[in-house]
């Protein structure tokens, strides 16, 4: 469903609810892109379309209050343990420095 966007290294769940409408995602950063995919009414873990693609020099955040980001003119929101994923992603593009060593290099 990605094409050759590369290797992925974040996925994190998100949910829309306002006057774009509403409906589950799935967020998934790879070494090309940001995409946002839409997944089943209940099944949230199944994929069935591209919503939109985004370079990926793209920010997600700032994380906003709910947990929340804003990826282009829709606000997504996320339980509050993909705070983490989503600032990796950020810091993997914009301060690499900042996160640590991979403890499995070789999986």
């Amino acid at each position: 469903m990605l094409g050759d966007q590369g290797e992925i290294h974040y996925v994190f769940p998100a949910f829309s609810a306002g006057p774009s409408g509403t409906g589950n995602f799935l967020v998934v950063v790879t070494d090309m892109a940001i995409s946002v995919l839409v997944t089943r009414t209940l099944r949230s873990d199944r994929p069935v379309s591209v919503l939109v693609e985004f370079p990926r020099d793209t920010r997600l955040g700032p994380i906003l209050p709910g947990p929340a980001i804003e990826l282009g003119s829709m606000a997504f929101e996320f339980d509050e343990e993909y705070a983490a994923v989503v600032s990796a992603a950020d810091a993997e593009i914009f301060a690499p420095e900042t996160l640590p060593a991979d403890p499995l290099p070789d999986l």
